[in-house]
């Protein structure tokens, strides 16, 4: 039976490969921001309702719950994942599905994601006959952006009384290849927090610095000392970390020092404990240069996303199944990363694997297309056998063929 539902999960998958590559470049050509992803909800509710699939809408503003229900007795209810936001970037890829909504894209791979999980919907319900449980389709709003979407959907409710056992979601990778899968057991993406830095004191004529409190110089001393004392302290604990600043901004001119300069950036690391004591330091040193330069220096944390930590029962377990179905030269055991994912929310309702699909894409000169920049692009092909693992691991996991200890 096993491998005759492995066989029916391949070939639907095939079949569905020209509606899901339509779906993703629709998704492509018309990307919606952060909480602002409506017509790609009303979209994905069209969609569903065509297809006969049950769903709630309107969960934290735009996002989706759909459901397909196995017809046997038994099993576990698998949730999967997918992102519906893009990014505020401006896409220059000249193709027929490029973006039309001026410097918003989806330079994530979101919309594959969409279309994966639109794909899996049709793959499970054509199935269900041959196992138990549930599956349930989320499409979360936001996962770009602090708060997070996933935050915002178990906040609201998402699940009613349907509490998943299980709940996955697969991102794509650049350097995994079309065909290929990326697991890493335990923790695997870094926690993730925004650091805002005002720092104000007495501006004036660029010429006269002394008569001045020189913000732009301060804050750069206050960057390399926040660099320097961090790096101080990681090579000292073996605490991976990365203290990144992206903007630095003073509304100066050539001949003018401002009041106040802003500075913002992001502090992640795999250890809550560190995570804790890190963003005190960040403080401390900010307190230290505030006195030493006689300026008021103000930080604010935004508290963003947990480390993510994929069960390692649920990773092995998935590892084989994606074996048994890409063969194992096409599955790939991954290192940690330092970026993030507000999917590691889940893992307060249920154990969650969070695993990677192979899309990757070259430029003309050979280069990988990266994620979030403006020539992201992904190899479609990838997006087939992103259905059939899905499907796979779903339908796995819902029938209990492989059995999960969900304690």
């Amino acid at each position: 039976m096993i491998n005759s539902i492995k066989d029916s999960i391949l070939a639907k998958s095939a079949e569905l490969y020209p509606e899901i590559v339509r779906l993703r470049r629709h998704f492509h050509r018309y990307p919606e921001l952060s909480y602002r992803e409506t017509e790609t909800s009303k979209f994905i509710c069209r969609w569903l309702a065509d297809n006969g699939i049950p769903f709630r809408n309107n969960i934290a503003g735009t996002g989706i719950v759909a459901e397909v229900a196995g017809e046997k007795g038994g099993g576990c209810t698998v949730a999967v994942r997918a992102e519906m936001d893009a990014l505020p970037v401006t896409e220059t890829n000249a193709v027929r599905y490029a973006s039309v909504n001026s410097g918003i894209m989806h330079a994530c791979g979101h919309d594959a994601h969409m279309a994966m999980a639109m794909g899996a919907a049709i793959v499970i319900k054509s199935i269900a006959g041959s196992t138990g449980g549930k599956a349930l389709f989320i499409f979360q709003p936001g996962e770009e952006k602090s708060p997070g979407g996933a935050k915002m959907m178990i906040d609201a409710g998402a699940f009613g009384n349907t509490k998943p056992d299980i709940i996955i979601a697969t991102h794509n990778l650049p350097g995994l290849k079309a065909g290929e899968a990326g697991y890493c057991a335990g923790s695997y993406l870094a926690s993730c927090d925004e650091i805002y830095i005002t720092l104000t004191g007495k501006g004036g004529h660029a010429a006269i610095p002394h008569l001045t409190t020189d913000q732009i110089y301060i804050a750069s001393k206050l960057v390399t000392l926040l660099r320097e004392k961090m790096a101080s302290h990681v090579k000292a604990n073996n605490q991976p970390t990365v203290l990144g600043i992206g903007k630095i901004s003073g509304e100066g001119a050539t001949n003018i020092i401002p009041d106040k300069v802003e500075i913002a950036g992001t502090f992640r690391t795999f250890d809550n404990n560190w995570r804790r004591e890190g963003i005190e330091l960040i403080k401390e040193i900010a307190s230290e240069c505030a006195a030493e330069h006689r300026v008021a220096i103000n930080v604010s944390i935004e508290a963003g996303y947990p480390v993510l930590v994929n069960d390692e029962q649920l990773a092995c377990r998935a590892v084989k199944l994606s074996e048994q179905l890409l063969g194992k030269e096409n599955v790939r055991i991954l290192d940690t990363r330092m970026a993030s994912d507000d999917f590691s929310f889940y893992s307060a309702l249920a154990p969650t694997l969070y695993y990677r699909t192979g899309m990757e894409q070259t430029t003309a000169g050979g280069e990988l297309r990266k994620l979030h920049t403006s020539e992201f692009d992904i190899d479609e092909n990838g997006m087939e056998t992103g259905v059939a693992n899905m499907s796979w691991l779903m339908f796995n996991f819902m029938s209990r063929i492989i059995s999960f200890n969900k304690s």
